[in-house]
């Protein structure tokens, strides 16, 4: 049996890593003995035509699809499409956002067959020879789907203990060259699980309050294996990675005992921040520390549960700046008792800091207590387009805050950044830049001038060339250099500093064929042209 597993498209802002969930998705399917491919959408722009192509291809009994809220229009969307360009194939969406929207889904997208509810791989490890023999799946726990006119929830099945018994996440059927040279960290876990109760977070109902953890050995393999693969930075993607500090250390000093080299990032609460755990993590690569702190004011963090104090962030960033590790706070806007006093408590206490910060608007998704329980809450939703919801605008009110106001009080934030921002391109065009402020600038153009080229196709659609300009790799690298400055209107000089280390790195090649030859991805080691 053919499955085939969607990465519906992540904008650029949100910093589109390798997607995990997939891959975890995919690997589960395989083990369970289909033959997977992923149709990457997060790297190469979405069209129903390229989605025909593939499925023409590939000739899937089984599509599926996670998603987040915020990609979950898309995702839907591309489900029907599929059901458009087959009706026989059996369609399944999984994640968070419809496991807490399942009978809705399936109302209101005739395309969807079922859904997978919470952690899914051992669902799907029953699904598949199911699936395979033509089987209904009524019986299996954890699905709400349709069967014979009905919906039928089959209730959630009991979260996965052994963390160990997954599978790898199968970053094998992603297009790696692409991912390399978009150069976003790519995301493991070490556990799932988190024992907090903020009020507008799901992860303790989608994975559950107990922390569940892989083994050091399994981690620590996994980063090894990524190296060995040419990633060179990592993510911990974990609710709460420093939760066990013992394990946090077991973990660093096995990173240590293997000599390896890379640098990484992780999630934190700055309740469980301190210096000894901190500086040993410095000392295997982390370099940057992630800290959701979402009010500058004590008594929202206590309506909220975040469970922890001012004091408390205080002293983790202090933490981390005395070890070298970089501090970036996160604050959420529109929270629930809202009003101009507490907005500007977390202005002044967010530049009191002296981290790295930015705002979010709260965005109720399903399955989260401040959505079930709008009612107990100083909240009014403005919207259902879950579109909307990234948490980039506002999309519910306080009594004492309107749209507008949050939107003004964020806007001057940005207003801070963008002449910020003016200042270091202006700089850098007059050579007067601290090389650091140099730095800065050109990463940032070169990460949205690779993510134009990946998500327009335009090494495919800029790379065609005459067989005999092939045979000289440097004249063949400028002619596609041209192609794309003139396609896009970008700085010659930028596409060029862009796509040179494309090819030095292995991650494009030139594939001859006839009169003509064209550049390519390079495919994965194994995996046909």
């Amino acid at each position: 049996m053919r499955v085939a597993v969607i990465a519906p498209p992540y904008p650029l802002e949100e910093a589109p890593a390798p997607p995990l969930g997939v891959c975890y998705v995919a690997a589960a399917f395989e083990q369970a003995g289909a033959e997977v491919r992923i149709f990457d959408f997060v790297v190469s722009g979405y069209s129903k035509e390229k989605l025909q192509k593939a499925m023409d291809e590939f000739k899937p009994h089984v599509v599926g699809s996670t998603s987040v809220t915020m990609s979950f229009p898309q995702a839907a969307q591309i489900i029907t499409d599929v059901k458009e360009i087959d009706p026989a194939v059996y369609t399944i969406m999984g994640g968070p956002h419809v496991s807490f929207w399942a009978p809705e889904t399936l109302e209101i997208f005739p395309a969807v067959d079922c859904i997978v509810v919470g952690e899914g791989e051992q669902t799907i490890a029953e699904i598949t020879p199911l699936l395979a023999k033509g089987e209904t799946l009524e019986n299996v726990t954890g699905l709400i789907l349709r069967h014979n006119g009905d919906i039928v929830n089959t209730g959630w099945r009991d979260f996965i203990q052994d963390l160990d018994s997954l599978p790898m996440p199968a970053r094998h059927l992603l297009p790696l060259s692409r991912y390399k040279a978009l150069g976003f960290p790519v995301s493991i876990i070490t556990s799932r699980g988190c024992p907090n109760q903020c009020i507008f977070c799901l992860g303790r109902r989608m994975v559950g309050h107990k922390v569940r953890y892989r083994s050091v050995k399994k981690v620590v393999d996994e980063i090894e294996t990524l190296l060995e693969m040419g990633f060179n930075r990592i993510n911990v993607a974990d609710d709460l990675f420093t939760s066990n500090k013992k394990r946090v250390r077991e973990v660093c000093n096995e990173i240590k005992n293997r000599g390896l080299k890379f640098g990484w990032s992780a999630f934190s609460r700055v309740n469980t921040a301190d210096k000894e755990t901190f500086a040993l993590m410095r000392e295997t690569g982390c370099d940057c520390v992630s800290f959701g702190i979402e009010s500058g004011n004590q008594e929202m963090l206590k309506r909220v549960k975040k469970g922890i104090t001012l004091a408390q962030a205080e002293k983790a960033v202090k933490i981390c700046k005395e070890v070298g590790i970089l501090p970036h706070a996160s604050f959420m806007v529109g929270l629930p008792g809202e009003t101009h006093e507490t907005m500007a408590d977390s202005a002044r206490f967010a530049k009191k800091l002296d981290a790295i910060y930015g705002y979010h608007f709260l965005a109720p998704f399903p399955g989260t207590t401040v959505l079930e329980n709008l009612d107990e809450y100083d909240l009014e939703i403005l919207t259902d387009d879950w579109s909307l919801y990234d948490a980039n605008r506002p999309v519910v009110r306080t009594s004492q805050v309107s749209p507008q106001d949050a939107i003004e009080f964020v806007g001057r934030f940005e207003k801070e950044c963008e002449e910020e921002w003016k200042r270091l391109e202006e700089g850098y065009g007059k050579g007067v830049n601290s090389p650091e402020d140099d730095l800065r600038v050109e990463g940032t153009r070169k990460v949205g001038g690779t993510f134009q080229i990946l998500e327009e196709d335009l090494v495919e659609k800029c790379g065609v060339i005459p067989a005999d300009l092939a045979k000289i790799p440097e004249k063949a690298l400028n002619a596609l250099v041209d192609a794309i400055a003139g396609r896009t209107g970008r700085d010659h000089d930028l596409v060029e500093s862009i796509v040179v280390p494309f090819y030095k790195n292995g991650h494009i090649r030139i594939v001859n064929g006839g009169a003509d030859a064209c550049w390519a991805w390079t495919p994965n080691p194994g995996q046909a042209a």
